[in-house]
C-alpha cells in the first residue's frame, strides 16, 4: 500500500519515537513519502548511516515530488490544531494523551481522523468514554538501536536512584525528591541522579525551581545533570542508576523510565496512566494512586486553555518511601531485573510498525 508519514525529526520523545519507527519502515524496504514536523535535526542519534540518511531524504523529495491527497497519510503529533491540518483525506492520527478530560476542540480533532491511535489504554479508554468510536492503543517499543546494556559499575558500592523527565508539576518531581531526600538525604549508601532539565524554562528559573524543592539546604548524595544532547550520553546515564523512579501523575508512555527497565533496572513506578501498559508487579515495585489532582500548573499546564485538561494521579509519600524501600530489597537480592529485560522482546518498533500497518489497511 502506497502511503506517506507526517513527522517530526528532533530529540525529543516525538523526534525519538519518530525515528525508531522511520528505523523499521526503513529495515522493510519500504519508502514512502516524508513530511518532517519542523527542521530534521537527527543529532542526538548515534551511527546514522548513509543509506538511511538517503533514504530520509528520497523520502521527502518524494513527498514534495509525487504525493497527492488520496494516499492515506500516518500522523505523529500533539492532539491540536496542528493536527487538523493533514496532507491527505484519509489521516491516520498517533498521539501521547497524558490527562482526562477531553475538550470539545480535542474531541472534534479525533473525530476528523480516520483513526486515532494512543500509546496508552488509559487515554484510549477516556476517549472512548466521551463517545469517540474511532480510535485504538499501540504501544510503544524498546528503541535497541540507541539503547543498551552497559556491564561497568559507575558508583560501585551505592545504592544509584535515578529521576527523569522534563521538571514540571504534572511528573511530581518536587514531591518525589522531597519525600526522598527526608527519608535518603546525605546518606553515604544513597544517590540520587536527577536528569529532570527542562529546555522550555529559562536557566534562572530552572535553578529557582530546584533551590525551592531544596528549601536551602545541601545535600551531597544529590545530583542534578544537565541537558545530554546524545543519546549515548542518555544510554550511559540510564545505565549508571540501579533504580529508576517512575512516579508521574500522568504520561503517555514514560520513555526513560521503561527504557531503564528494558535495560535491567528495578524501579518504583506509579500504577496508573500509560505505566500500567508495562510495568507490572514482576518488573517493578508498583505504587498505587490515592486519587487526582487538577494538572493545571500556569505554565505548561494552563486551566481553562483549548487544550490539555483535567486531572493527575497523586500518590502518599509513605506509600512511595515504602516502595522504595521494597525495590532497594529486590536489587540487593538480584541485581539485575530479568523480569525487565524481557520487556526487549515483548514491545518492539517492529511490533508497532505492524500494528500501524494493519490499522492503516483496515
Amino acid at each position: 500500500m502506497e502511503f506517506a508519514l507526517h513527522l517530526p525529526l528532533n530529540g525529543v520523545s516525538f523526534g525519538q519515537v519518530s525515528t525508531a519507527l522511520l528505523r523499521e519502515f526503513h529495515e522493510r524496504g519500504v519508502q514512502p513519502s516524508l513530511f518532517s514536523i519542523g527542521q530534521i535535526d537527527l543529532s542526538s542519534q548515534d551511527d546514522i548511516s548513509s543509506d538511511f540518511n538517503s533514504w530520509i531524504q528520497n523520502g521527502v523529495r518524494k513527498a514534495f515530488e509525487h504525493h497527492d491527497r488520496d494516499t492515506p497519510v500516518f500522523k505523529l503529533w500533539h492532539l491540536n490544531q496542528d493536527s487538523l491540518t493533514s496532507f491527505s483525506k484519509d489521516q491516520t492520527l498517533f498521539t501521547f494523551y497524558e490527562l482526562d478530560h477531553p475538550t470539545t476542540i480535542e474531541m472534534n480533532i479525533a473525530r476528523n481522523q480516520k483513526k486515532l491511535l494512543f500509546s496508552s489504554n488509559y487515554a484510549k479508554n477516556i476517549f472512548e468514554d466521551y463517545g469517540l468510536t474511532n480510535c485504538d492503543y499501540i504501544p510503544l517499543g524498546f528503541d535497541k538501536h540507541n539503547f543498551k546494556i552497559k556491564e561497568e559499575q559507575y558508583l560501585e558500592g551505592k545504592i544509584v536512584f535515578n529521576l527523569c523527565g522534563k521538571l514540571e508539576k504534572r511528573k511530581h518531581h518536587k514531591k518525589i525528591i522531597q519525600a526522598w531526600l527526608k527519608k535518603y538525604g546525605n546518606s553515604k549508601d544513597h544517590v540520587l541522579q536527577c536528569a529532570i532539565s527542562n529546555p522550555f524554562l529559562k536557566e534562572d528559573a530552572f535553578k529557582s525551581e530546584v533551590n525551592q524543592i531544596l528549601e536551602g539546604k545541601n545535600y551531597f548524595n544529590i545530583n542534578f545533570l544537565g541537558m545530554m544532547q546524545k543519546n549515548s550520553l542518555y544510554n550511559d546515564f540510564l545505565n549508571s542508576g540501579n533504580i529508576c523512579i517512575g512516579m508521574s501523575g500522568a504520561e503517555g508512555w514514560g520513555l526513560p523510565e521503561f527504557q531503564s527497565v528494558c535495560l535491567g533496572k528495578h524501579a518504583v513506578i506509579l500504577n496508573a496512566t500509560s505505566y500500567k501498559d508495562w510495568a507490572t508487579p514482576e518488573n517493578s515495585v508498583l505504587v498505587e494512586s490515592n486519587g487526582k489532582e487538577e494538572a493545571a500548573d500556569g505554565v505548561f499546564f494552563k486551566k481553562g486553555n483549548a487544550f490539555n485538561q483535567g486531572n493527575i494521579h497523586t500518590f502518599d509519600e509513605d506509600e512511595f518511601i515504602a516502595g522504595c524501600e521494597k525495590v532497594i530489597e529486590r536489587y540487593k537480592s538480584q541485581p539485575v531485573n530479568e523480569e525487565g529485560i524481557k520487556l526487549q522482546d515483548k514491545f518492539s518498533y517492529s511490533k508497532t510498525v505492524d500494528k500501524i500497518t494493519e490499522l492503516m489497511n483496515a
